[in-house]
């Protein structure tokens, strides 16, 4: 029997189609054998694979006539064979497969009628080796094969998982003949290269045969999609799932069956564990009802199951959603605040290497809002009653938010320029090593340019849509047809569809990007339309390639291995890995910080943003610009001035500095001053010529310069807020200073009004002292 259903029933259902050979109505299927035809197998014994070999005719003894009940089917199932011309031989192992079915039936005294599954087995023998050595010297080497058939077509066995290998295309021949066979396997194949399926010929002929041999029928249209579906789990097909689903998707698109659904990867969502059977009813009751994605709904559920865990350590009275009241919320909050890695988890396996680590901020918001979301819904719902604010009673905690914040990591630029260069000069070995799909390299290079030029999410370059580039010059449209040679100054058009945050937009990308995108359209074989989930529409998809879009995880897994292998850079930098993501913030902020910069209205119709909010935390302003900022805005040189000193070398070494005598003396512009503090009196911008002052067209200044053993040095000044405003705001600042300080007494005594002399601004020159050493007068 089959493993998928009765095999009468399977073959009844196909009869219409193609008519089965071997019809067991006509013959005395009687299960035990009779007396007279044991001692027939036992006098005979051996002596039956010789004299089988000249057909049925040859034992028309009379002592032998009992014998033809058996051998009746066995020659209707070798004659229902399909021979290729000129083989002969095989007739002979066929009729060495007949003598063997007999001598089985004598050992087990039954009829092959009778035979059950493991039966058939047992004499086909899954080892070959152990088959040969059985019958040294007595039957052929390829006898084993015609056992299959006459287990297939009498037996109605289907177990090919358990009797080791053999060639299914061959049975496939001997039963239904090698034209339709191949005619069935070529419109299947002709269908997968089509759509740019590399095809291994033994491959798809094997699983194709084996198909259409566990349908009894060697048309592709008797397929049906329920017969399909039980393929999957059929371990028949030993292995050959992933081919299985191809030749489905083929078969869709010929018009014999249904579309395939997508390849189940995972056998859904674990049981929950560890919580009361009340909570996890609940929970999977909203997971159930949820209109959330089915990835976002399995996160949800998780944290979810969490709860219920710690429910069942901290309240374990508390078993279902509408018991909670604001303590519980309260204590909710508090323990997540306190949560490690590995508390409350149903399975510790894979995070046993950070158990007993904090959770991250982000990981705590994110528990406290899916616990948000569910109990509004449930509210939302009235499933139960209101009884608290989920947005108060589960507020995410203010110290937790303050350690969260966007934060969009750009890749340093000479790691970037290196990037650059390498996906600009990918050649045919630089292909990603787990690219087992074998993509075209104008696949490759499209999917690496549009990484590193469009700025996009992986989800939004995986969607992108066939025809997506358009060219203008001028203003106008470039027909697509033309032969002239595109402008220079040509502009390349990206058309984004509906994505995270908004609905479909155009924006200008590099004239690289759209060459390398309309070189893979060239070489892109013809595809079915395929659903975008996003949008519920059946588009063709850009990047597909065999029936199915590229993933959004390629570029991760393969792009970006690749070009950092190519660069000679590592994959993770000082911010972490290198990922999808980091691109679309590094081109935007290079965008920011170009010679002829982006607005930030500009960069966020450019990057599709919806909120400004969110291009700030993508315009990220460089090292580079921020030192060149810096030093525009002069903040050394506004809060510091410099004033020459003149030192008097012959005061300092005859010893008239320590008894009083002047030293150093400031210079004023208009005069020197010769207070030791200078720096520290109140009148030194707008000197009051007190007893310290020396003005320069007296004789004594003129002596002082003239001196030979001078030393001529610099001294930092910081300047207040008076001063500095009166530096630069002129002289409406300048009097305002004069007057503020018209009776704050100088280093002398007097105040400058009890002087009765003019003010005198003092000359506070803009000297960069980082520039060298100050010079010297000798």
């Amino acid at each position: 029997m089959t493993a998928l259903e009765p095999a009468a029933a399977h073959r009844t259902a196909a009869a219409e189609a193609w008519p089965w050979p071997i019809d067991p109505a006509r013959y005395d299927r009687r299960s035990r054998l009779t007396e007279l035809e044991l001692d027939g197998i036992r006098e005979l014994g051996s002596e039956l694979l010789h004299r089988t070999r000249g057909g049925a005719n040859n034992l028309d003894s009379v002592r032998h006539a009992s014998l033809r009940r058996l051998l009746r089917p066995l020659d209707d199932a070798q004659a229902a064979l399909h021979w290729v011309p000129g083989r002969r031989a095989r007739q002979r192992f066929a009729r060495d497969a007949a003598a063997l079915v007999l001598i089985r039936c004598g050992d087990l005294g039954r009829s092959f009628w009778d035979w059950s599954e493991q039966d058939w087995i047992d004499l086909i023998d899954p080892d070959g080796e152990n088959f040969r050595r059985t019958w040294p010297g007595q039957i052929g080497a390829n006898v084993r094969p015609f056992l299959i058939a006459f287990a297939y077509l009498l037996g109605e066995f289907t177990a090919f998982d358990r009797i080791g290998r053999f060639h299914r295309p061959s049975l496939a021949w001997r039963i239904f003949g090698r034209e339709p066979v191949d005619g069935a396997i070529g419109q299947i194949r002709e269908v997968l290269t089509g759509w740019g399926y590399t095809v291994r010929e033994g491959y798809l002929a094997a699983s194709v045969c084996q198909m259409l041999l566990l349908n009894r029928s060697p048309r592709p249209q008797d397929l049906s999609t329920s017969m399909l579906l039980r393929l999957r789990v059929d371990p028949a097909m030993g292995g050959q799932q992933d081919v299985l689903h191809g030749v489905h998707r083929a078969l869709a698109a010929l018009g014999f069956v249904d579309p395939a659904p997508a390849p189940v990867h995972s056998p859904g969502p674990f049981a929950i564990e560890g919580t009361s059977p009340a909570w996890a009813e609940w929970v999977e009751r909203w997971y159930a009802t949820s209109t959330l994605t089915p990835k976002v709904r399995a996160s949800y559920r998780a944290v979810l199951s969490k709860i219920g865990r710690w429910l069942v350590a901290e309240h374990p009275d508390v078993t279902e959603p509408a018991q909670w009241t604001r303590e519980i919320c309260a204590s909710w909050v508090a323990a997540v605040d306190r949560m490690a890695v590995g508390d409350h988890v149903q399975w510790i396996d894979g995070m046993r290497a950070r158990a007993g680590e904090p959770i991250k901020a982000e990981t705590k918001s994110g528990y406290l809002g899916k616990t948000r979301t569910f109990f509004r819904d449930l509210q939302e719902w009235e499933w139960i009653p209101r009884r608290f604010d989920v947005t108060t009673a589960l507020k995410t905690p203010r110290s937790v938010k303050a350690l969260i914040g966007p934060d969009p990591r750009v890749i340093a630029d000479d790691i970037w320029a290196k990037l650059l260069w390498a996906g600009l000069n990918l050649a045919e070995d630089d292909r990603p090593t787990g690219d087992t799909r074998a993509h075209p390299m104008e696949l490759i290079r499209a999917i690496t340019l549009t990484w590193l030029f469009a700025g996009q999410r992986s989800d939004e370059i995986a969607r992108l849509r066939l025809g997506c580039i358009r060219w203008q010059h001028d203003g106008m449209p470039i027909p697509g047809d033309s032969d002239e040679v595109l402008a220079r100054d040509a502009v390349c058009l990206l058309d984004v569809p509906t994505h995270k945050t908004g609905t479909a937009f155009t924006k200008p990308v590099d004239p690289l990007l759209g060459q390398a995108i309309e070189a893979w359209q060239a070489a892109r074989p013809i595809q079915p339309k395929l659903l975008d989930r996003k949008t519920g529409e059946q588009v063709d998809f850009l990047f597909a390639f065999r029936a199915r879009r590229v993933s959004k995880h390629y570029i991760n897994d393969s792009i970006i291995p690749m070009l950092c292998a190519k660069a000679g850079v590592p994959a993770v930098d000082v911010r972490g890995n290198i990922t999808s993501h980091r691109a679309r913030s590094t081109i935007a902020s290079q965008l920011y910080n170009a010679k002829e910069p982006m607005t930030l209205f500009e960069l966020q119709a450019w990057l599709g943003h919806r909120d400004l909010k969110s291009t700030q935390h993508y315009a990220k302003i460089t090292p580079n610009t921020l030192s060149k900022a810096y030093r525009d805005a002069g903040y050394f040189e506004r809060n510091v001035r410099t004033i020459e000193i003149l030192i008097d070398r012959d005061a300092v070494t005859s010893g008239a500095a320590a008894t009083g005598e002047p030293w150093q003396y400031y210079d004023l512009g208009h005069g020197f001053c010769t207070y030791t503090f200078f720096e520290q009196c109140p009148h030194r911008r707008a000197c009051a010529k007190c007893d310290f002052y020396t003005p320069k067209d007296s004789s004594k200044a003129q002596l002082l310069e003239a001196k030979d053993n001078l030393q001529r040095m610099l001294a930092a000044i910081p300047l207040t807020d008076d001063e500095r405003a009166a530096v630069d705001d002129g002289q409406a600042a300048l009097d305002q200073l004069l007057s503020r300080l018209s009776d704050v007494p100088t280093p002398a005594g007097p105040t400058p009004h009890q002087l009765g002399i003019p003010v005198t601004a003092t000359l506070l020159p803009i000297v960069d002292v980082r520039q060298g050493p100050p010079r010297s007068a000798d």
